[in-house]
């Protein structure tokens, strides 16, 4: 997209606010009274002879304070002005598109009663190669026309009491299913795809792959933010530097059989990274010996970048602000809805007021894809455990609320109203077997089952979808249009699925019953535990963002 940059007077530095002294009332000019003691004069006669006077006429002390005010309207207008440029040169330097390009009929969370609603922001780390700043930090010459990966991908969720911060990251090689998606540069049109996840980036650009998550985690995502190469390093250099810290001495460089490599060189110890080794940290895969210990070594510089943003008071230093202000707007790219410097700058006020010991960094627990030994796939209830946390405002420390109280929550009596619903037997519904998942086989005859009990209860239009097995990790069940949500969520109550579970989506016609691979068995939808706070299970490698202690540890064969 095509960006516009500012305007500056030579020698203007941009976003430079010259300070204009602003005179208490006691301080006003007042003209005095001719030919006598004035009470603008201090001491001696208001007379031209007098002493202690201005020397000057009358006529002439008005032309000078005419000319004093006029001189100040002036610096005003001009000071005024060059704010006005410079933040609009802040606003063209960013990029922006679409929320989203796909559609996975996640519904926003009910705000609870103090009017709060948690805030999901999905990070995507780009391995674009459509510039030679890009190419030349990358490599990967050849590849440069082909469409960017999207090699890191991560969740932010700031909890609705902006209290505490959960992230999840899920390495680049683990495979979801990509829904259907469309180009918003093109217009090309993507059909589903079960395949790994940094490809859904090019199926759609960031969009594609917001939808994606929204499809995997079953939680509406508010904003997405990408950053390339370059704009990692125009980062990194701008904070200053990150330390981070390695066991071992490490080069993550080619060895015989093992092409590529990150260039990244250390000795064992605490170092500060910034500019291209900043970029090298975050890029390393080999010398950690896996894409999940990949994302470990980026949660440490992820919390140890907030620690120094922290310490350093950005927000209330103007120049350290500018200059994080001059390189954000530069490198990220970010969904339109928070495209312009205030709301970027609101939503960071937002990620502020979490202190570093409410935020934790994991990773989704994952197994070996069983079609694919260089693949990974979502680990099953563990995976799931960490995405209803996500859905259900659950912190990840333990630090939160106690089971079973939401503070603040409505009760249901209290929740707004709504669409009601027909009568059970005017209600269409069409059930579908997606019991398939990424290591299970579906289970056959569950449309029918699900179909069956729901006509003993009423329903008597409901009908299984004859077509083959989809592939849903869990159960929801989607209408299209507002005038079939109660009976969507009617549908819902009576097979104990969760009201959280009922979307709006385009890709269905009437209200429909995705029976996933969390329903294998029986006519009545199992019952869920309730998440409780700090109940991560024990796979997601958990950091906590004021701990300064962790090291990772390098792969042997990358020792020096």
């Amino acid at each position: 997209m095509a960006r516009s940059s500012g305007v500056y007077g030579e020698g203007t530095k941009p976003g430079a606010v010259p300070r204009v002294p602003v005179q208490d009332q006691g301080g006003h000019d007042r003209e005095p009274a001719p030919g006598g003691d004035g009470p603008g004069r201090s001491g001696g006669t208001g007379g031209p002879g007098g002493s202690g006077g201005s020397g000057g006429s009358p006529r002439r002390v008005r032309r000078v304070l005419r000319g004093a005010t006029t001189a100040l309207s002036l610096l005003v207008l001009v000071t005024a002005g060059a704010g006005y440029l410079y933040y609009e040169h802040l606003n063209g330097n960013i990029h922006k598109g679409a929320r989203s390009s796909g559609d996975s009929g996640a519904a926003k969370a009910e705000p609870n009663a103090a009017g709060q609603t948690p805030l999901n922001i999905l990070l995507i780390g780009s391995d674009s190669r459509a510039s030679d700043e890009n190419v030349t930090l990358g490599g990967g010459r050849d590849s440069r026309g082909n469409p960017p990966l999207g090699d890191v991908q991560m969740l932010i969720h700031l909890a609705a009491d902006r209290r505490s911060a959960s992230v999840v990251s899920v390495p680049r090689d683990t495979r979801v299913g990509i829904p259907k998606c469309t180009d918003p540069a093109t217009g090309r049109t993507y059909p589903p795809v079960d395949t790994i996840i940094n490809a859904s980036l090019a199926r759609g650009g960031a969009g594609c792959t917001l939808a994606t998550w929204e499809k995997l985690t079953g939680a509406y995502i508010d904003h997405w933010m990408t950053i390339d190469f370059a704009g990692v390093v125009r980062m990194a250099d701008a904070i200053g530097g990150v330390e981070v810290c390695v066991r071992q001495n490490v080069w993550d460089r080619p060895l015989p059989g093992v092409p590529g490599g990150s260039g990244l060189k250390l000795t064992a110890g605490r170092k500060k990274v910034q500019g291209v080794q900043a970029l090298q940290w975050l890029r390393t895969r080999h010398a950690w010996g896996s894409d999940p210990l990949r994302a470990r070594a980026q949660h440490m510089y992820m919390n140890s970048m907030i620690r120094t943003l922290k310490a350093q008071n950005v927000f209330s230093d103007t120049g350290r602000l500018t200059d994080l202000a001059e390189a954000a707007t530069k490198s990220l790219h970010v969904s339109e809805e928070i495209g312009t410097v205030k709301r970027l700058y609101d939503l960071g006020t937002q990620l502020r007021t979490v202190p570093a010991d409410r935020i934790t960094m994991t990773t989704l627990p994952t197994a070996q894809d069983p079609q694919d030994a260089n693949h990974l796939v979502p680990a099953g209830t563990d995976a799931d455990r960490v995405w209803s946390m996500i859905r259900d405002d659950v912190p990840f420390d333990g630090k939160g609320r106690k089971p079973g109280a939401k503070p603040g929550a409505k009760k249901k009596s209290e929740q707004t109203s709504r669409d009601p619903a027909a009568a059970d037997g005017e209600i269409g519904v069409l059930v579908r077997n997606a019991t398939r998942s990424a290591t299970l086989a579906p289970v056959g005859g569950r449309a029918s089952a699900v179909a069956r009990s729901l006509v003993g209860k009423g329903f008597t239009r409901a009908a299984a979808d004859p077509s083959g097995a989809l592939s849903e990790e869990r159960t929801v069940v989607r209408y299209p249009s507002a005038e079939l949500a109660g009976d969507a969520r009617r549908v819902a109550k009576s097979l104990g699925i969760p009201a959280s579970s009922v979307q709006r989506s385009t890709d269905v016609s009437g209200v429909t019953v995705v029976v996933g691979a969390d329903w294998r068995t029986g006519t009545a939808y199992p019952e869920q535990p309730a998440p409780e706070s700090g109940d991560l299970p024990g796979d997601t490698d958990a950091l906590n963002g004021s701990d300064a202690g962790p090291c990772m540890d390098v792969y042997a064969p990358y020792r020096w």
